[in-house]
């Protein structure tokens, strides 16, 4: 593994060290590991700051996700329409809830799903969407919501890389059925390991998402449904709670850098993406260039480390080879030019324009 003087991402305990150190004694102090008070309080808090009524902790966003499409009843024979560029997780859930992913492609501009293509994509089998808010960018949510309001759609947010995005002013993952979350460690809001919850105004919804992830069961030993194990434990919800106080510091800190970078950037020899929205969060920041590996060499070559988010849109993984082909040109394009520069709450303004005088040296 290279090592840079000016790594991608730092992960490193900084000025949340002696909170989160507590939060974890509190819990080996306790002995309770597994659905306690942590995760209640961390529910409760997480709903509060994301503008819902419920949230509910799981094992994983991509768990979100797939327990939230299954709490909705959607399963074999339904497809789903999602984007072609994000994670493979996001239409991985939506084959583990059993349903199909129909890809639309991505606004160019935005490089989220595009409502247009979503509203072409909609056949007789279509029975919701889920849409990403990729690199901390809400979606055209207004848009996308009123493709779902004309066909009946049920509408699932991918908000695993927007923690306190707004749209509009609203808080994504408030558009729809629910909201699906990562606290995956590189996220805006990271836990020590894996974990994930639900955000929804339906108490309803949270109340089978709650049974769905802990096996399905009403009681002890009576399960009611064939749910699945994915829950949020006590020590990951325990980092998490100590973490949310400092979100809206961080928050704040990765849109000034964003601002930063925009501004030093116009004169370079790249493509930024524009800000559509002021409740972009910037859990990345990426450019787009047809010369991608030439400059992230010359980057590397100065010490910069840069990461690919994603070089291979989801329609083309082996893993969804048996569904039908789809054509995202867009995406494709995009996914042959996007770079992700270094961008996180602890990285210094210095650093900021180091990377910018950088970028702006290359010539392609």
């Amino acid at each position: 593994m290279t090592v840079f003087e000016l790594p991608f991402l730092t992960l490193a305990l900084g000025e949340d060290r002696t909170a989160v150190e507590s939060a974890i004694r509190r819990v080996i102090d306790r002995g309770w590991f597994i659905l306690g008070p942590e995760v209640e309080a961390f529910e409760r808090e997480f709903a509060a700051v994301g503008g819902a009524a419920h949230a509910v902790g799981v094992g994983t966003g991509t768990d979100a996700i797939a327990l939230t499409l299954r709490a909705l009843g959607i399963g074999p024979d339904d497809e789903v329409v999602t984007t072609p560029l994000s994670a493979a997780y996001t239409a991985l859930a939506i084959l583990m809830a059993g349903a199909r992913p129909i890809f639309a492609d991505i606004d160019a501009d935005r490089l989220t799903l595009d409502p247009a293509a979503a509203r072409a994509a909609v056949t007789s089998r279509t029975v919701a969407i889920v849409p990403v808010h990729l690199y901390g960018q809400p979606a055209d949510m207004p848009a996308l919501a009123d493709v779902a309001r004309r066909h009946n759609l049920a509408i699932v947010e991918d908000c695993c890389q927007a923690h306190l995005a707004t749209c509009g002013g609203r808080p994504v993952g408030t558009f729809g059925a629910g909201g699906a979350f990562s606290f995956y460690p590189t996220k805006n809001l990271g836990a020590l390991g894996d974990g994930g919850a639900v955000c929804t105004n339906d108490a309803q919804l949270a109340e089978r998402l709650r049974r769905l992830r802990n096996g399905g069961q009403v009681g002890r030993y009576h399960h009611q449904d064939a749910g699945v194990n994915s829950r949020l434990d006590e020590l990951q919800a325990a980092v998490l709670r100590a973490r949310l106080p400092y979100l809206g510091g961080w928050t704040a800190r990765r849109r000034t850098r964003a601002a930063l970078y925009r501004e030093g950037l116009h004169t370079a020899s790249v493509d930024v993406p524009p800000q559509y929205d002021a409740g972009h969060v910037y859990h990345l920041f990426p450019i787009r260039t047809a010369a991608r590996s030439a400059l992230q060499g010359h980057l590397a070559a100065q010490g910069i480390g840069t990461l690919i988010h994603y070089p291979v849109t989801i329609p083309k993984q082996p893993a969804f080879g048996n569904q039908d082909p789809t054509d995202c040109q867009v995406a494709e394009r995009v996914a042959e030019e996007v770079l992700s520069l270094p961008l996180y709450p602890s990285l210094a303004d210095a650093d900021v324009a180091r990377v910018t005088a950088a970028v702006c040296s290359f010539k392609a």
